[in-house]
């Protein structure tokens, strides 16, 4: 699944081309009589946030549900682990911080960021963690 803001750096095709599997997007509008998408994806057995935005992390904080990420997490009772990805001062911004330790608290696995160049150009806190730390914190999450 995609928040509609992913789409703009890959697209939703892109996703569908690698998983072969289709990708969710944005408000999912698709929610038919048959198919709830929040539901099905929340009967995961993880859901993986990577990379994730400062905006989503505060959303999962606050219990919003307006798009088909913050509807999975809310419907899901699997395991959470979100792997943040910003500029350093969006990560070090105050607000973030206490969105993160709410987060902490409720038990889901918020990975910690690498420092290192960042996709805005600067240099700091705020780079993705690296993908064999994000599966072993699946791994960890899932009991495997």
């Amino acid at each position: 699944m995609m928040t509609e803001a992913a789409t703009k750096y890959v697209g939703q095709l892109t996703f569908q081309a690698l998983t072969r599997k289709p990708v969710a997007v944005g408000r999912f509008e698709h929610v038919t009589a048959e198919s709830f998408p929040h539901l099905d994806l929340g009967a995961a057995d993880a859901v993986v946030i990577a990379p994730c935005t400062a905006n989503v992390i505060a959303k999962i904080a606050h219990g919003l549900a307006d798009d088909i990420v913050g509807a999975t997490v809310l419907a899901s009772g699997a395991p959470l682990v979100v792997a943040p990805a910003m500029n350093e001062k969006m990560w070090a911004n105050a607000a973030t911080r206490e969105n993160v330790a709410t987060l902490r608290r409720r038990g889901v696995a918020v990975l910690d960021v690498e420092s290192g160049e960042l996709a805005c150009g600067a240099v700091g806190a705020g780079r993705l963690c690296a993908v064999e730390t994000i599966v072993a914190a699946v791994e960890r999450a899932v009991g495997a």
